[in-house]
């Protein structure tokens, strides 16, 4: 039996356990400036701590809605400050943070919990697998051109951050969204809004006009003296865009700001198409493909019921869930949906594998190669690949 206490934290606590996520990660506390914005990122409600007497661990969530194949927004919860205290670690804190929040999750009939890990050895034996990844992309300004093929795009307003912060989030939510991608609650906009004021000057945005409104958006700022004093980067925080006109048009306007040499994108898709718009393809270069989202299936019934899926043979997936038994058992997966039965699997894994191919990152084939899945139907694997593929790679563009 531990020797600490989970409980929700009020209020007064939450600067304590910011404080303490910060240490954690080796920052030092926020002074009462940066707190009177830190303190709006706390959903009421969603922070829980460890206690031993005192705080010594400590979690928070928010409340949002996942993008999954084929367009459905199903609930979800964003995980995030998750920190133990240094003389506190390795004694079963974590682990008792993330079973109460699982359990809290579920009872709420959450389907999925999704975080960004510091450390990727962590959060699979609680469930999570890495289910959406990005590339940062950088692109020498003084040699692009977008090709003259490309499409024309639409009007550009140039915004201020306090004007963005009223215009962008709008923007966002009418966008059509791939698999991976969020909802954005205000707490989110609110942590968002602080970090692009960090720079100096602050940072701003750009919106897209198309035929029908605002159709897309880029939040940047210009900094980062390399060898010269006018010598900088320009770094793209956002870019969203819901058609083609919207991306060549954002793309267009970033190459075109003077006094830059380098755009960097800090979080763009796998399959991101800025290569196939420039002249000269080699005038950009893909600097990292690194982790996003880690999520967590709370209800396998649900998650696997809401998306849609690929022509192919039927499949029946056996999925074990030690955390939550009840996600436990077998699951037909077919092009007419997914329900529990009572057929003989054809693949056998655990709930941090289901999902890792839920979104599509992840094929099962490559999964069952690397031993992660076990193939008891030789046929399963390929039409796996079938049903769980996407069109568009999953992303999700949103940190938390």
């Amino acid at each position: 039996m531990s020797d600490f206490e989970i409980r929700t934290l009020e209020t007064a606590e939450h600067r304590a356990a910011s404080n303490l996520f910060r240490e954690s990660v080796h920052f030092p506390p926020s002074d009462d400036a940066e707190w009177e914005y830190a303190a709006q990122y706390y959903q009421p409600g969603g922070a829980i701590g460890a206690f031993d007497p005192e705080l010594v661990g400590t979690a928070r969530s928010f409340d949002a809605e996942l993008t999954v194949p084929g367009g459905a927004r199903l609930p979800m919860v964003g995980v995030t400050s998750v920190g133990v205290r240094a003389d506190r670690t390795r004694r079963g804190v974590l682990r008792a943070l993330m079973t109460t929040q699982l359990a809290d999750f579920a009872a709420r009939g959450v389907v999925f919990a999704n975080l960004l890990a510091t450390e990727a050895g962590i959060y699979g034996r609680y469930g999570y697998g890495l289910a959406t990844r990005h590339r940062t992309y950088s692109v020498d300004r003084h040699r692009a051109r977008l090709r003259p093929d490309a499409p024309a795009g639409g009007e550009l307003e140039l915004l201020d951050l306090g004007e963005a912060m009223a215009v962008c989030p709008g923007v966002y939510d009418g966008l059509e969204r791939r698999p991976g991608m969020m909802s954005r609650p205000e707490v989110l906009w609110r942590l968002y809004e602080t970090q692009l004021r960090r720079h100096t000057p602050p940072a701003k945005a750009v919106v897209h006009h198309g035929p029908g409104g605002p159709d897309g958006f880029a939040t940047y700022h210009v900094g980062g003296a390399l060898a010269h004093p006018w010598t900088r980067t320009l770094e793209v925080a956002d870019l969203f865009a819901g058609s083609p006109g919207a991306f060549a048009g954002l793309w267009r306007f970033l190459l075109g700001v003077d006094l830059v040499d380098r755009v960097v994108v800090g979080s763009c898709p796998l399959d991101d198409p800025i290569e196939l718009l420039l002249a000269d393809h080699r005038c950009g270069s893909v600097d990292r493909i690194g982790d996003e989202h880690w999520i967590r299936l709370v209800d396998v019934p649900a998650a696997l019921a809401g998306r849609v899926y690929g022509p192919a043979d039927p499949v029946v997936l056996e999925v074990t869930d030690p955390l939550l038994p009840a996600n436990g058992g077998t699951y037909r997966v077919g092009p007419d949906g997914a329900e529990r039965t009572d057929r003989p699997a054809g693949l056998r894994l655990d709930v941090t594998t289901l999902a890792m191919m839920y979104l599509g990152t992840w094929r099962p084939s490559a999964l069952a190669a690397a031993g992660r899945i076990e193939v008891r139907d030789p046929a399963a694997p390929e039409a796996a690949d079938l049903l769980f593929g996407t069109g568009s790679a999953a992303w999700s563009g949103s940190h938390f």
